[in-house]
């Protein structure tokens, strides 16, 4: 017997939830989620859960168990690819998900030839050099995808800190805007998760063609 439903009765179930419509625009919708590690992977397992038709994951890095306490892999998982990992899980999500896995670092030289087929970028990065260099790099290369990031999501501070701003009209930026690492208690999946939710649900909102905040 197949676990799974069917593809049909998965689209109807969710176009029951949000009108055939917007399913439809969802599923032919491409996303691409840049590094995957808190906020990128519950960036993916949202966008999976929502019905997106495909995801772009990129990340070189590999599950370690430091990173079991906020992002979405089991620690059967230590030591594979998380692009390899998190294609795992959100297939037992969506089992019908389309999905392109980069095990690799994105570079200034390789933004185009790895992003150039999705209508939404969603940059995940832990580091704010490699945050910049994404944005600008998305920025001037492709100036027609949205682009999606994310700014201050550490600490205890409350989650109602956590915010979407519109910074152009191609261009948008999640998070509370201040907090860093270094000086609070460190990244909790609660607060990660939240700002994530912010980066996927601001997508969703995109692909349905409302564009403010």
């Amino acid at each position: 017997m197949n676990p799974f439903p069917t593809k049909e009765e998965l689209s109807a179930a969710l176009a029951a939830r949000c009108t055939k419509q917007l399913q439809g625009k969802l599923q032919s919708s491409v996303i691409a989620v840049c590094g995957l590690g808190g906020l990128g992977s519950n960036i993916a397992v949202c966008l999976a859960r929502a019905g997106i038709g495909k995801l772009i994951l990129i990340d070189f890095d590999r599950v370690d168990i430091s990173n079991l306490h906020r992002q979405q892999y089991k620690a059967s998982q230590i030591g594979m690819y998380k692009t390899e990992a998190l294609a795992a899980n959100l297939l037992e999500i969506s089992p019908y998900l389309n999905l392109t896995l980069h095990p690799a670092q994105i570079q200034k030289e390789n933004i185009s030839l790895l992003l150039s087929d999705a209508d939404i970028i969603c940059e995940a990065f832990d580091r704010a050099e490699m945050k910049a260099m994404l944005v600008n790099g998305v920025l001037e290369d492709l100036p027609d995808a949205y682009l999606i990031a994310a700014s201050g999501m550490a600490g205890l501070g409350s989650g109602n800190e956590i915010k979407t701003k519109k910074i152009s009209d191609h261009f948008y930026l999640c998070g509370d805007g201040k907090s860093d690492v270094a000086d609070t208690p460190g990244l909790l999946s609660s607060r990660v998760m939240l700002c994530a939710a912010h980066q996927a649900h601001m997508a969703l909102r995109i692909l349905a063609g409302q564009f403010d905040c």
